[in-house]
């Protein structure tokens, strides 16, 4: 895994899995497969996921999380900007907390030698709180790549 890299507004996460584009794609994509995956035990899960795959077409993440003998809820929703199977998936990105301005995350997935490299990039992240509040893409590459390469 390429270590995190962030700039004025963006935390770039690289990983190299061993399964096809069209595998990842799928988890990414599909509501029924991101409820399998979307979760750290102990300290969330996703709950609920819609996705209208196609340019303009909206989706919502509702995640719940664990801490401190109470459960936490959270939604994140958005809409996607480019959808371009297998190799590229590109949604605007909207918390729903005060506050928390519209971001974008965008995956860049290309093949070689029998892996397949996957780019996630959330930009839009003006200060240093948002990248600090955004900045879990590091667990979720890696809960993506252990439920792909099973």
């Amino acid at each position: 895994m390429t270590p995190r890299s962030t700039s004025n507004d963006a935390i770039v996460q690289e990983i190299s899995i061993n399964a096809p584009a069209e595998r990842i794609f799928a988890a990414l994509t599909d509501p029924d497969e991101l409820l399998r995956w979307w979760r750290m035990d102990d300290q969330f899960r996703l709950v609920r996921a819609l996705c209208d795959l196609r340019p303009g077409g909206k989706w919502t993440m509702r995640v719940k999380g664990f801490g401190d003998e109470e459960q936490r809820e959270s939604i994140v929703h958005g809409v996607y900007v480019t959808v371009e199977p297998p190799f590229q998936l590109i949604y605007t990105w909207i918390r729903e907390e005060e506050g928390h301005p519209e971001t974008t995350v965008r995956w860049d997935l290309s093949e070689f030698e029998g892996s397949t490299r996957v780019r996630v990039t959330h930009s839009g992240l003006i200060n240093e709180g948002l990248r600090a509040r955004n900045s879990g893409w590091i667990f979720i590459v890696r809960l993506l790549q252990e439920y792909v390469e099973e």
